[in-house]
């Protein structure tokens, strides 16, 4: 009997506990705070994500397991590794500009603070607490966890046609997602007897359940492919990034593709190495397909349609979700089974993505149209949002000064050429070659001479909202990023310094 009691290591646990229980007492607090200080919710969510954020120091060395059922090696069902520690600096870090970008549109006529931040924060903690998942059940469950409160999120615009068309997308995805994800993982668990990944690992498969293990590998890959808008799964995401508020499309840009790329590692990495065969070779064509599908798209937007600056990072993001493939399916070819590069990447993209949609929220403030063509002569009027604006997105193309992200493609890249798959290495410089395009494009229209025909900015351009002054926690998210990104690029060993460590 001593073997089936639980150990809790409280400290191991602490960053996504200490996320869950704020979001709760902003659910019970919102029922007592009255209209004029909701926005004390909101700075109770940036306090709390701060202080996750702090948990994650005494971390740093080791490795802590916690909710262990029996003795044996690879029992615990939560374990906190260098990879639980890089992929939950993410998602927390990402979470908490999030929050700040979040200040100024929730509260009056806007998004329902108490709602949006309980949603908001119960939706980190399960993001936080997936990639410590040591069994496909937490995984599964944190993974729900993490994306049930995003499809509110989605749809928290009431009476918005956009935002409630945007939400069923996801939700309808979603909800296949995992229906696939369970059913692959029912099938990993009868072939094997077993839902700990170690053990799923080392299980030995009789030959005659071998093609149901087989087909339930495929099953959990393609759930996880939709999770992370890998195409030819990823058909729900520009609309689902336009019709969201800002702030989340941000958060799905950059936390929801840490979830699913997370528990992609996991189970290919961690559960199925026998299976390499199967996972290596698919996941080097998704990555194919997908870094080629997102950034032909890309090029295909038109600057004077609305919403074509949030379209245009939408595919972006599906271009760069094929560039974080390729180091896992590099790992298909190898046995050192690294995924650093993934991680790297990861963090890269995750401060520079942010701080491109924080911009794009900042002009948004004055035009509401979000096209391409309103960002025309910004560097006239607002210089510092146009010169950070350029910077995220010489970053995301790999150009200096922007040294982080060619530095980025570069370790992805060579992880491929290392792996032998020359083809794919191809195929990813010549997408690269592809995106440069669309990001200069955009960088150069920043510097143009505006047109004297344009709309003036503020409430000529449409703006209803009162008021145009830019929020503090708006200027200090772009700011924050921006501060992170050139330090990156002054020293881009030390992201992969970090990320090395996420070795299995």
């Amino acid at each position: 009997m001593s073997s089936l009691v639980q150990s809790v290591d409280w400290l191991a646990i602490a960053p996504p506990v200490i996320v869950a229980a704020t979001a709760l007492i902003i659910l019970v607090a919102d029922l007592f705070v009255p209209d004029h200080r909701k926005p004390l919710l909101g700075w109770t969510a940036v306090a709390g994500l701060a202080a996750a954020v702090l948990m994650l120091l005494p971390l740093r060395h080791g490795s802590r397991s916690t909710f262990c059922l029996t003795t044996g090696h690879g029992a615990c069902s939560y374990t906190a590794d260098h990879f639980t520690l890089a992929i939950q600096l993410l998602v927390l870090g990402g979470a908490l500009l999030t929050a700040l970008l979040s200040m100024s549109e929730t509260g009056g006529d806007r998004l329902p603070a108490g709602e949006f931040w309980f949603l908001l924060l119960a939706s980190a903690s399960g993001a936080a607490l997936l990639p410590a998942s040591r069994d496909l059940a937490t995984l599964v469950v944190a993974l729900e966890v993490a994306s049930l409160p995003a499809f509110a999120l989605v749809g928290l615009k009431r009476g918005n046609r956009l935002s409630s068309e945007a939400a069923l997308k996801f939700f309808l995805s979603s909800v296949t997602a995992t229906a696939v994800t369970l059913l692959g993982v029912s099938f990993v668990y009868a072939a094997t007897g077993t839902l700990h990944l170690t053990g799923i690992a080392t299980a030995q498969v009789d030959p005659q359940l071998n093609t149901l293990a087989e087909a339930g590998v495929v099953l959990t890959l393609v759930g996880f492919a939709f999770k992370t808008a890998v195409a030819p799964f990823h058909f729900w995401v520009p609309d689902t990034y336009v019709g969201a508020p800002l702030p989340i499309a941000a958060y799905l840009s950059v936390i929801g593709k840490a979830v699913g790329f997370s528990g992609l590692i996991l189970v290919t990495v961690v559960a199925f190495p026998g299976y390499a065969n199967i996972w290596g070779p698919a996941i080097a064509v998704l990555a194919a397909l997908t870094m080629t599908v997102g950034n032909a798209a890309a090029l295909r937007q038109q600057a004077t349609r609305a919403h074509s600056a949030v379209r245009l990072l939408a595919w972006s993001s599906i271009g760069q979700a094929g560039y974080l493939l390729v180091p896992i399916a590099a790992a298909g070819y190898t046995s050192d089974r690294e995924i650093g590069s993934t991680v790297a990447y990861a963090l890269m993209y995750a401060v520079v993505n942010l701080g491109a949609f924080a911009t794009v929220a900042l002009v948004a403030r004055s035009r509401p149209g979000k096209r391409l063509s309103d960002y025309r002569g910004l560097c006239a009027t607002r210089p510092f949002t146009a010169l950070a604006l350029a910077f995220f997105l010489l970053c995301l193309a790999g150009l200096p000064p922007g040294i982080i992200g060619l530095f980025a493609k570069v370790t992805v890249f060579q992880s491929a050429v290392d792996a032998g798959l020359g083809w794919l290495a191809v195929i990813m410089a010549v997408n690269v070659v592809i995106a440069l395009y669309y990001y200069l494009r955009w960088t150069a229209v920043l510097f143009r001479t505006p047109r004297t025909d344009a709309a003036p900015a503020g409430p000529a351009a449409g703006d209803t909202r009162p008021g145009l002054r830019i929020p503090v926690p708006l200027t200090l998210t772009v700011a924050l990023a921006a501060a992170a990104g050139a330090v990156l690029s002054v020293d881009p060993q030390l992201v992969l310094h970090f990320a090395s460590g996420s070795l299995f």
